[in-house]
């Protein structure tokens, strides 16, 4: 299989292309926010589908997730109306170029993250962002820490120092388990990109629940990293509203309000004491583990997610 034929296994492009072009000195951005390995909140899938939504969007190119994607890791759902099958939904993986407030361009790539053939990916997107002349690269993740929902989302990045600025850093080496958004970001930083990315901290109680809050803490940030011009007041709304649920759940339940008073205390002395090392993961404390909000909560996030499988909290109500 010649080097066109291998591309095009993997992805469709639009045509025509959509003409993009980015500041000056510089290409368009390309922001990629890959659901799956980390988006504690589906603070990813909110972000990406928030852009998508909310600013002017041409779709670029759509990728082949037969090729991509184990279905028996990640099995899609179907629908089942009692006596047949009537619909499936199956993962999706696409490029979009949007545009900001402004009218600047960047480009967007969201969806599953793939489960095979990586390295062919990550080279079938280097392809076409050369072929934009994308010069940036920044990836999207959303983490569990021990955090309180009662406070600002907090973000830690890493890659290009310029790009990212003083914002909070982890740290210290690591060795942990690979994702496509690493993959990305290394690769295309060795072919000479400024490749960074962004890793939002959601409450570990609920990282299996919405969190809106996360999502615009990250497109916040890009704005702020990249000169962008990012909507992100129905996301602020949205967040609004979950807080306002799970105050209304907590301000019940003393054992959880214990809890929460000890992520808050916990998470202000860092911040007081405004430490180099940026990040929660160094506290003189124990951390509290999710178990300790006890059933009560569990209860409650059991009911959320039903809610949003109806509709009344889902990510396309943003």
């Amino acid at each position: 299989m010649d080097e066109n034929q291998e591309r095009s296994s993997l992805y469709e492009l639009e045509f025509p292309a959509p003409q993009m072009s980015g500041s000056a000195d510089r290409g368009p951005v390309l922001i990629h926010a890959l659901e799956g390995f980390a988006d504690a909140g589906h603070a990813i899938a909110l972000a990406a589908e928030h852009l998508r939504n909310s600013l002017d969007s041409e779709l670029v190119a759509t990728f082949n997730t037969d090729e991509l994607i184990d279905y028996r890791s990640r099995r899609p759902t179907m629908t089942f109306s009692g006596d047949a099958f009537t619909s499936v939904d199956m993962p999706k993986l696409t490029m979009h170029a949007i545009r900001d407030t402004a009218g600047v361009p960047f480009l967007l790539l969201s969806g599953a993250e793939p489960d095979l053939r990586w390295e062919q990916f990550v080279e079938a997107v280097r392809r076409l962002t050369e072929q934009f002349g994308v010069n940036d690269v920044i990836g999207l993740n959303a983490i569990p820490m021990a955090v309180p929902h009662t406070r600002p989302a907090t973000i830690t990045a890493h890659g290009d120092r310029e790009q990212m600025g003083d914002l909070p850093r982890w740290g210290s080496e690591m060795r942990i388990p690979a994702s496509v958004s690493m993959l990305l970001e290394l690769r295309l930083t060795e072919h000479g990109y400024r490749g960074s990315g962004l890793s939002a901290h959601v409450p570990h109680y609920l990282s299996q629940a919405n969190y809106p809050g996360a999502a615009a803490r990250l497109i916040e940030t890009v704005g702020d990293v990249t000169g962008l011009k990012l909507p992100v007041a129905a996301l602020e709304n949205a967040a609004a509203a979950v807080r306002e649920q799970i105050d209304n759940e907590v301000s019940g339940n003393s054992e959880i309000q214990s809890v929460v008073s000890a992520l808050e205390s916990q998470y202000d002395s860092f911040h007081e004491a405004a430490q180099t090392q940026a990040s929660l993961l160094a506290a003189d404390e124990p951390l509290p583990s999710g178990d300790e909000l006890g059933a009560e909560l569990e209860k409650f996030l059991a009911q959320h997610n039903r809610d949003r499988e109806q509709g009344d909290a889902g990510p396309t109500d943003i």
